[in-house]
């Protein structure tokens, strides 16, 4: 067993931040669609702007996510390898 925990602090944020029916939803959208902007997440996931951004933040800041900007509008896809292979696999069979 290792006992040096500090390579695996990284691995408990992550599983943090995704322990959030919304993020993953939104991970999983992102995953299966490609790019979003926040409007089209809104209406999938029938949640408030303020909802979804918040989620979001948590995500981006958390390096599971990233944005490019196109004009007014902000694009959202996943950039985190390890995040994208968990969800699918904890959700595959879902469908």
């Amino acid at each position: 067993m290792d006992k040096d925990i500090s390579k695996y602090i990284q691995t408990a944020e992550t599983l943090k931040v995704l322990a959030h029916p919304v993020r993953i939803c939104i991970v999983k959208g992102l995953l299966d669609n490609g790019e979003c902007n926040v409007s089209h997440m809104q209406n999938c996931l029938n949640a408030p702007q303020s909802t979804i951004s918040q989620n979001l933040q948590k995500l981006r800041t958390a390096g599971i996510i990233e944005g490019r900007r196109s004009g007014l509008e902000i694009y959202y896809r996943v950039c985190n390898e390890k995040a994208a292979e968990l969800i699918n696999m904890l959700l595959s069979g879902e469908e």
